[in-house]
């Protein structure tokens, strides 16, 4: 298995804007590999970024290159409006473990943040480094994100979190209909991952992700779909583990080489790994 999307952290070393509220005290404190190793069972993962910092991205480089093959690929960060995209990007140390790059894009205020002039860009750069994009959007920004997703064919595009569902609130219409028109574009993948925090923290079922889960699944299909345990995110509603138990139960129903395209071969192909 390969845990597309995961995390690390130290708030006490640098400041996460979005780790603010009560509601996320629970986790707010360190996370290093060491503990990705006590609760993980995969074979590799992905390590995504956190904070719009090249610093932050230089380190998860290092910890990659430094955990004996655990962490397979880093989606880190860089100034996509920065006129020397490409050259920062070559600059990174373990350059060879950048497998993708990340924006905040759900705290833009613009919903047509994607398609500027100076972000599309830097997102050819992107492309051109043979690099994937994760795409962690809002709903106003869905539109776009498909739109992007035309304007660069040639991009490999990761939706995170199968676009965050409205989960909690038993919402899926609307949902459903944006994602299946962003399913239509052939150069983009999604993540089953993030849903149990999308969903009630407390009261939460394999269930309640199960349309959800299935819907990603029909309009993508599982070599477009891959598992992403968003840990540690996830430990506001549930254990690794759990997380793990849940992707299991909600992709029981596909084939073996299908389950082996959610929980390995997807994710090799949308990060190029080896």
């Amino acid at each position: 298995m390969i845990d597309a999307h995961h995390h690390l952290w130290d708030p006490s070393r640098r400041a996460y804007p979005w780790l603010a509220g009560a509601a996320l005290d629970p986790i707010r404190r360190p996370y290093t590999v060491d503990d990705l190793r006590r609760v993980c069972g995969a074979d590799g993962t992905i390590l995504v970024q956190t904070v719009s910092e090249y610093g932050e991205t230089e380190e998860f480089l290092a910890t990659a290159a430094a955990s004996g093959g655990l962490i397979r690929g880093v989606v880190g960060w860089v100034d996509l409006t920065a006129p020397d995209v490409a050259d920062r990007l070559a600059a990174f140390a373990h350059r060879e473990l950048l497998a993708g790059i990340r924006h905040q894009v759900e705290n833009e205020p613009d919903p047509d943040w994607l398609l500027r002039d100076d972000v599309l860009r830097g997102l050819t750069a992107v492309a051109e480094a043979g690099l994937a994009y994760d795409l962690l959007v809002n709903p106003a920004q869905y539109a776009a994100a498909a739109e992007l997703a035309d304007r660069l064919p040639d991009a490999r595009l990761v939706l995170d979190h199968a676009g965050k569902p409205p989960i909690a609130a038993r919402e899926y219409d609307t949902w459903a209909a944006a994602i299946t028109g962003i399913a239509r574009r052939p150069n983009v993948f999604c993540k089953l991952s993030g849903l149990v925090t999308e969903a009630d923290w407390t009261a939460w079922r394999p269930a309640d992700l199960a349309p959800y889960a299935e819907h990603v699944l029909s309009v993508f299909g599982p070599d477009r779909v891959m598992f992403g345990s968003d840990w540690p995110v996830c430990e506001l509603a549930a254990t690794y583990e759990q997380v793990v138990d849940a992707a299991e139960a909600l992709t029981a129903g596909l084939t073996a080489a299908e389950r082996h395209e959610v929980f390995e071969g997807t994710a090799r192909r949308a990060y190029t790994l080896g």
